[in-house]
């Protein structure tokens, strides 16, 4: 298979994966912002979006340093200079996919196609201003049409698996920077009992944060009891049956990794199973003695890694 292929499918579903995620964050905290609270708790959480993205400078080079709900919506849903707003990622996932024309099928093709289309529509029809939660459904929506037209029509070759890698690749890197920035949020490297003052808020705060990931029913189902950032960091990172989770996504990525492996890939395979084990055989109360920002961070630092010895054994850069 043709590297330059490789590479074009392999962005096309990050970047289709990165437009729902971002969907994801921006519609669970437009929800939160409707519920009663301070106004510093409100800008706490509009500013956790855009540090998740790594896009505090940027924004600030164009907005200021007032970080209002209305900018920080238009800057990660419609703004075309923001590689990943919601816009350019479909827009990059559309460009990818039509490079590649002749590794998808009919029904790939013009699902991607048609996503974009209607994007374009939605956005100049206002419809995204008028109902921002029916938008950001609409979004996830699409992306999970995607997955599963995918799954359901393409040929189970190579060109599949650097799709697939790509996706739980960047499902990866998404849970860790959400879990980071969200935890880092209440300070809850340690770990207290909360206050009766704050139980309501951290009742809402970590609802919202398993919603953002499909989790809150999930959470439930394994647990049944009380909502703690303990339980929550440990769906989130060490449940291997909870499909956003880091264990989950490591575990895809090294399966699709070792199906198209070849003779200059078995550093970068050696490197993603040993990532997979740490996460396999870890305990969440050590995670959480040594400090998940501390965690959290190197798990990002070889997640990066990973994507770039992928890119160095398999694909040319062309996205």
């Amino acid at each position: 298979m043709l590297s330059r292929t490789a590479d074009h499918l392999f962005w096309m579903s990050r970047y289709t994966e990165r437009a729902e995620n971002t969907a994801r964050m921006l519609d669970v905290n437009y929800q939160t912002s409707l519920l009663p609270q301070s106004a510093a708790v409100a800008q706490v959480g509009w500013e956790g979006l855009l540090t998740i993205s790594e896009l505090m400078y940027t924004y600030t080079q164009k907005y200021g340093k007032d970080i209002t709900p209305r900018n920080v919506l238009d800057f990660m849903v419609r703004d075309e200079a923001n590689p990943s707003s919601i816009f350019s990622c479909l827009r990059a996932a559309r460009e990818n996919a039509r490079a590649v024309r002749g590794a998808l099928t009919t029904e790939f093709w013009e699902t991607q196609n048609q996503t974009w289309l209607e994007l374009n529509r939605m956005l100049k029809s206002k419809n995204f201003e008028r109902d921002p939660a029916e938008f950001f459904e609409w979004v996830k929506f699409r992306s999970h049409l995607s997955r599963g037209v995918a799954i359901g029509t393409m040929l189970q070759d190579e060109a599949f698996h650097f799709y697939r890698m790509g996706t739980f690749l960047e499902r990866a890197d998404n849970t860790a920077r959400l879990l980071d920035v969200k935890f880092h949020a209440v300070h809850s490297d340690f770990f207290g009992a909360a206050s009766e003052l704050d139980q309501e808020y951290d009742f809402y705060h970590w609802s919202a944060i398993l919603r953002s990931v499909s989790g809150f029913e999930v959470y439930r189902k394994v647990y049944r009891d009380v909502i703690t950032p303990e339980r929550v960091a440990e769906l989130l990172i060490l449940r291997a049956d909870m499909p956003r989770s880091l264990a989950a996504s490591l575990n895809e990525v090294v399966n699709n990794l070792s199906v198209v492996s070849n003779d200059h890939s078995g550093e970068t395979l050696r490197r993603a199973g040993k990532l997979k084990a740490d996460l396999q055989y870890a305990r969440i109360d050590e995670i959480l003695s040594t400090g998940l920002h501390a965690f959290l961070t190197q798990f990002l630092d070889r997640v990066n890694e990973l994507g770039g010895r992928i890119s160095q054994d398999f694909l040319v850069p062309s996205h």
